[in-house]
């Protein structure tokens, strides 16, 4: 069996929406006002690990049904890019 490491390497995975609805019922938080670096940056800390990356999935409404919403979460996710975080999304699906 192998010691556990003194430094604990991190990788921290979001769920834009599943946030966004847990921190809304959690806080009533009734805009996606949260930054998922600073939140895994801050559980690392407190733990003692190493935060190696970020990622971040959500989907994105399209321009035609939602255009505020499809714009706050392209720029949004821009902004997220050049902070380091690795972005990824997928268009909703109607249905």
């Amino acid at each position: 069996m192998s010691a556990e490491p003194q430094i604990k390497n991190v990788s921290a995975f979001f769920d834009g929406q599943n946030l966004f609805y847990h921190a809304k019922a959690a806080f009533g938080y009734p805009y996606p006002n949260y930054d998922p670096k600073k939140l895994a940056e801050f559980i690392c800390r407190t733990k003692g690990w190493l935060l190696k990356d970020v990622f971040f999935y959500t989907g994105v409404p399209s321009e035609i049904d939602k255009p505020f919403w499809n714009h706050f979460w392209t720029a949004r996710m821009a902004v997220m890019g050049t902070r380091g975080v690795k972005t990824f999304s997928r268009p909703f699906r109607v249905g």
